[in-house]
Formats: C-alpha cells, sequence, structure tokens
C-alpha cells in the first residue's frame, strides 16, 4: 500500500458546495445534517423562534445556555429562526430551499407542515432537490401516523426482546439505537441521491424510519430466526452463534473474551489452565459450546473469578485470545487510542467557551473532517443567512 505522503492532501470536505435546509429536530434528522455538515456541506438549521429545537433544553446537563443533548447533533450549522406554520415562515422557508440540494425533515405523516411542505410539491417546484423524509415506522402500514421515539422504536423492532440478561427485564441500548440507526442510513440515502442527481440531473425523494432500520440491523439474528422459527432470547453480553464469546466476572469487575474458532477456544482453556475442557465432547466444537452455553460458562466463571481484570487481560492478550476490559467513559476518552485518533476536538462556542465534540469517524486520505464551528445559538445567523450583504457591499 503506498504511503499516505505520497498522494496530494485532500481537505476532508467532499461536501463543499453542498446547501443543506434542516426543518428536522431532536436526533435522527440533526445527526443527519450534522454528518453532511461535518462532510463540508453548508447546513441551514430552520427552527420555531420560541425555544427552538426541544432538545435545546434536554437536561440537565447543560453547558452555556444549551443542553448536552442538542450540542451533540448540531455542531457545524447556522440556525435561523421561522415560525413554518406561518405564510410568512413558509416563503422564507421556500426562498432557502430554491438553491439549496437537500432538505431533511421529520414531520410527522398527516400533520400540517408535512402537507405543507410535501415532497411532490417540492420535487416539482425543484427537480434537483434530494428530500429526506425520517419517520417512526416508514411511510405505509398501520403504524405509519404514529410519531417517532426512539424508546418505542427500539420496543417495537425487537431490539429490547434481544438486550439484558435471560433472566432479567427487557432493557434498551445504552444510545438511542433507533435514532441513530434512522439517521446513519438516512445519510447514505442523502449521498447515493446526490450520486445519481450527478449522473441524472434529477432529485429524489428518500425515505427511512426508526422501525426499518432496526429491522436491517438484526442481521444474524433475524437470518437464524427465519432458518429456525425460533424465537431468539435475551443472553446478556453473549453472542448467539459464538461461545465464549461475552463479559465474564473476574475478582475486581467484568471483561469480555472473544472467541471464534476452535483454535482460539483451545487456546483459552491452556492458559486459563483448564486444558481439558477442549477436548471435552460438550464443548470441543463451537456448534457443542452453543448448545451447552450454560454447563461451559459455569466452568470458565469459576476460574475466570480468581484473577483480577488486569491480570486476566495481560495473560489472554500475550497468548493471543482476544480480550478486553469493559471501559467507562472515563476510562476511554483518557485512552492513549483516543488520543492517537485525534477524534476529540475542541470548538469554541461563544458563550461555552471551549466544547469538545466527538468528530466524524472517517478519514480522507488521513484527514479527519475538522469539527468547523460549535452548535449554534438559536436564532445565531437569521440575519446573516436571509439577508446576506450585498457583493457591492463587500
Amino acid at each position: 500500500m503506498p504511503d499516505l505522503g505520497d498522494f496530494t492532501p485532500r481537505s476532508g470536505r467532499p461536501l463543499a458546495g453542498i446547501k443543506v435546509v434542516d426543518l428536522s429536530k431532536i436526533l435522527a434528522g440533526p445527526y443527519v445534517s450534522m454528518t453532511l455538515a461535518d462532510l463540508g456541506a453548508d447546513v441551514i438549521k430552520v427552527e420555531h423562534p420560541e425555544g427552538g429545537d426541544p432538545t435545546r433544553q434536554w437536561g440537565p446537563p447543560f453547558q452555556g445556555p444549551d443542553a448536552t443533548y442538542y450540542l451533540a447533533a448540531n455542531r457545524g450549522k447556522r440556525s435561523v429562526t421561522l415560525d413554518l406554520k406561518s405564510p410568512e415562515g413558509q416563503e422564507t422557508a421556500h426562498r432557502l430551499i430554491a438553491d439549496a440540494d437537500v432538505v431533511v425533515e421529520n414531520f410527522r405523516p398527516g400533520s400540517g407542515l408535512q402537507q405543507v411542505f410535501e415532497h411532490t410539491r417540492l420535487t416539482e417546484r425543484y427537480p434537483r432537490l434530494v428530500v429526506l423524509h425520517i419517520s417512526a415506522f416508514g411511510d405505509h402500514g398501520p403504524l405509519r401516523d404514529e410519531p417517532g421515539y426512539d424508546m418505542v422504536a427500539q420496543a417495537m423492532s425487537g431490539l429490547m426482546s434481544l438486550t439484558g440478561e435471560a433472566d432479567g427485564p427487557p432493557v434498551k441500548a445504552g444510545i438511542a439505537a433507533g435514532d441513530l440507526g434512522a439517521a446513519l442510513f438516512g445519510a447514505i440515502g442523502v449521498l447515493s441521491a446526490l450520486v445519481e442527481r450527478a449522473r441524472t440531473g434529477l432529485g429524489q425523494y428518500v425515505t427511512t424510519s426508526l422501525y426499518e432500520t432496526q429491522l436491517a440491523l438484526h442481521i444474524n439474528w433475524a437470518t437464524g430466526y427465519f432458518a429456525t422459527g425460533q424465537t431468539p432470547s435475551r443472553l446478556g453480553s453473549g453472542h448467539p452463534n459464538l461461545v465464549p464469546y461475552q463479559a465474564y466476572p473476574a475478582s475486581d469487575g467484568h471483561f469480555v473474551i472473544a472467541v471464534g474458532n476452535n483454535a482460539l477456544f483451545a487456546r483459552l482453556c491452556t492458559l486459563i489452565g483448564l486444558p481439558e475442557l477442549a477436548s471435552d465432547p460438550r464443548f470441543a466444537n463451537n456448534r457443542d459450546r452453543v448448545a451447552n452455553r450454560d454447563q461451559l460458562n459455569t466452568e470458565l466463571d469459576r476460574v475466570l473469578r480468581t484473577r483480577t481484570v488486569a491480570e486476566w487481560c495481560a495473560l489472554l492478550k500475550e497468548g493471543g485470545v482476544p480480550v478486553a476490559p469493559i471501559q467507562n467513559l472515563a476510562e476511554v476518552y483518557e485512552h492513549p487510542q483516543t488520543a492517537a485518533l485525534d477524534i476529540v476536538q475542541t470548538v469554541d462556542h461563544p458563550v461555552a467557551g471551549p466544547l469538545r465534540q466527538v468528530a466524524f469517524p472517517v478519514n480522507y486520505h488521513g484527514n479527519r473532517p475538522p469539527v468547523r464551528t460549535a452548535p449554534p445559538l438559536l436564532g445565531e445567523h437569521t440575519e446573516e443567512v436571509l439577508n446576506p450583504p450585498s457583493r457591492s457591499a463587500q
């Protein structure tokens, strides 16, 4: 592979020159538009003059006037306040959309605003426009008009049925998996539509939902169910198709072991002082280990509880067995690997001061798109965007 230094440096801003009008709020839509902003697009975030995006108040914690929840999904944008329910606000929104490349919206299906900014009207008026609509359950079906809440999507999509300990209650994922899944697939949809527009000159109406993107992320859970007809159950940190592949208790905490083949299992057994397990017919092959998961885990737990997390991780890592401590966020953000990647960047906020952000997790020829501007104050750029200085005055 050629050294990256052999190439002309790229800016890490592949979407420079693309204009996005973001009519969405909360998380899924704003995360899409933040992703596009990270990639260099000019994103105009349209907010109601009274309060703006509701996540501005989703705290504590707060940093400056806004909740950190809002600060997590809105960097790199310019905020414009408009009352989209008023004729004047709608007229101004159309002025913004007229030369835009992308509109992102998550209006509830059947709502007044969804009808005002209905995609067929936008497409007819602006043929090159790419419109992304994110909903809870998709544009069709008996649940199409339901509002979009991440918790509801996690419950309805089966994610909570797969999350948690086997003998405990269903548990939501620690992150907003429904919203973020829709955001990531939504961004893919927008980018692919822009590629198609480059060929055809025509925009596209792109839709996705929290529900259907969670189904797409079932992956092996889904194919296993299709093949057997058996409804899977919660396994805690366990894996439905591999054993041992989960968290285990040490004397001072928990750590994970990830064994993906029989050779690794034999190596694990030798390292922990139980070589006989590798030849035990109950455990010799992965198929058998999955069938006898509980018996094997009982044997492993008994031994693994005798040493600390650090001792087991050092021993098993040196022996070539995939292993890791379970880090909390303080440990993650203080880890030298995190520092080496330069993925945590600092940007100046006009009120809160220095603001740390987790940057875009993709590099372009070794260049990570920089965090360019802080999440905007409510209406911070209204005058700048709606009444820009004339060229003759510049």
